[in-house]
């Protein structure tokens, strides 16, 4: 069986180490799910998401020249590119130009040492200051 990129396939997990899953496909051909792929949450033990002989759909993202097959598991999901197109729509507050994050941080800065040579001032004297 041929394997293309893009396609969606039925495997069974043969092993897991500590940077993804190995899963055997249709043919008997081996790809890997690396550990980014697991899962669109935070994935810091693929044991904790798959088991040796689970069956899990994949979706193949890439075949190197040498023939090495790289899957995704959430990538196999329905609505996975629905999550993709949301998560690259920037918040409408978040979009202020370069110039105006810069104007606030200058502002915010000026205004934090203002108040730090307030403190300093004020805390010079010290105990001993007022003798007289």
């Amino acid at each position: 069986m041929s394997i293309a990129v893009g396609s969606i396939l039925e495997g069974v997990v043969t092993g897991i180490t500590k940077f993804g899953a190995f899963i055997e496909l249709p043919g008997g051909v081996t790809g890997l799910v690396h550990i980014s792929e697991v899962a669109d949450a935070y994935v810091k033990d693929v044991n904790e998401y798959l088991k040796e002989s689970d069956r899990v759909s994949v979706k193949v993202i890439n075949v190197d020249a040498q023939g090495k097959i790289g899957l995704s598991i959430k990538q196999a999901h329905p609505d996975y590119q629905q999550q993709q197109t949301r998560n690259k729509r920037p918040n409408r507050a978040s979009q202020a130009s370069f110039e105006d994050k810069l104007a606030k941080f200058l502002k915010e800065s000026e205004e934090r040492q203002i108040e730090a040579k307030r403190n300093t001032e004020s805390k010079r004297g010290g105990r001993g200051s007022s003798r007289y």
